[in-house]
């Protein structure tokens, strides 16, 4: 084979390797491009909750009112007075912290927050004072105008807190929130099931859950 003859078959190689990596390349940036953006998974209502209540020392914060967000510093002062009062660990405590009623959209992440102005539903304000964008209970609420970050709900999660918000009342704030936003009442309330903050578990009714608890031996706190 002549030389001219060798190059130009190499030539058409590299050229038609290079084509189809070109097209390779394309369709998967254009399947990139074409991905729909992952969303939260929605957990649907169980009794699953009580199955970790196995500490020595458990009590049910029953909590249906936002109260400036007092029942967050209960819990954390229920952790904390064991420790250094009583030396018992966080391992030895379970404290079980509702929402429902008033509190029931402080289970929903900043997403969902922020998308449905629910801060400004609530008359929720920030440390600004203005409506509330983002969940003010998750990492940093402010109670009697002071910042507590170990009253959080991610705070007393890590403590072992059990955290669990009524399926019932969820399904009748979407009603209301829809309502007042001209949206579906349906769709609504599968995105605020999907946007529950990770660890809090939805239950079928707050009415049975209060039961449930008695029997399971917590003793009761009303908030």
């Amino acid at each position: 084979m002549s030389t001219a003859r060798i190059f130009v078959r190499r030539t058409i190689i590299a050229t038609s390797l290079a084509t189809t990596a070109a097209v390779a390349g394309f369709t998967m940036h254009a399947g990139a491009l074409n991905a729909k953006p992952t969303t939260p998974t929605s957990i649907e209502p169980s009794d699953n909750w009580l199955r970790g209540l196995k500490a020595k020392h458990k009590q049910f914060f029953d909590n249906p009112s936002p109260n400036g967000g007092i029942a967050l510093v209960h819990v954390m002062n229920y952790y904390e007075t064991y420790n250094k009062a009583y030396h018992v660990s966080d391992s030895d405590i379970n404290a079980v912290l509702t929402f429902y009623g008033g509190t029931t959209l402080y289970a929903l992440n900043d997403a969902a927050w922020g998308k449905y102005r629910l801060g400004e539903f609530l008359d929720a304000k920030d440390a600004a004072g203005t409506p509330a964008t983002a969940n003010p209970w998750r990492s940093a609420p402010v109670v009697l105008g002071l910042t507590i970050p170990g009253a959080s709900i991610e705070s007393l999660q890590k403590r072992g807190a059990t955290l669990i918000v009524c399926n019932n009342a969820l399904q009748i704030f979407s009603g209301l929130v829809a309502q007042k936003r001209g949206l579906d009442e349906k769709t609504v309330y599968e995105d605020f099931k999907a946007n529950i903050i990770p660890g809090i578990e939805p239950v079928p009714a707050m009415v049975i859950a209060v039961e449930q608890a008695q029997r399971a031996g917590l003793t009761y706190h009303r908030q």
